[in-house]
């Protein structure tokens, strides 16, 4: 059953503090595919799939009186955040970092054994991982 219906997908709004950085971080350390732009506050990709809408933040409007879209106040502390499952996170991570994403650490073994990953942020702070699982 698709929701509602077969046309439906689903976007994930990330709030940026600079567009113009993240527009060189989506599109070029990323490669994600820049689908449209919206007057210099919005910026839409496609990525893996899915539908990424980078916005810069603002207050509440009349559609979502209470809302404040805002970037993450402290990078430390996350509610939200991607997983890229890699064949390879070694080769993933030396790719990455050649574009210009800057690691938290390099790929180690999670706790468990059970996968290779590693953690990388977008310009505002947002969270990624790259993880590759055995056997996948």
């Amino acid at each position: 059953m698709a929701f509602p219906d077969e046309t439906s997908a689903l976007t994930h709004i990330l709030v940026a503090d600079d567009i113009e950085a993240s527009k060189r971080f989506y599109s070029d350390v990323l490669g994600a595919e820049l689908y449209r732009e919206y007057g210099g506050t919005s910026l839409v990709y496609s990525f893996l799939g899915n539908w990424l809408l980078v916005v810069t933040g603002g207050g509440p409007t009349p559609d979502k009186p209470t809302v404040v879209f805002e970037s993450p106040t402290d990078p430390d502390r996350v509610n939200s955040a991607f997983t890229i499952r890699v064949k390879d996170c070694e080769k993933t991570y030396s790719d990455l970092r050649a574009r210009g994403a800057e690691f938290l650490t390099p790929p180690m073994a999670s706790e468990d054994g059970g996968e290779v990953r590693c953690f990388f942020r977008d310009p505002s702070g947002h969270l990624f991982e790259i993880s590759q699982v055995e056997g996948l």
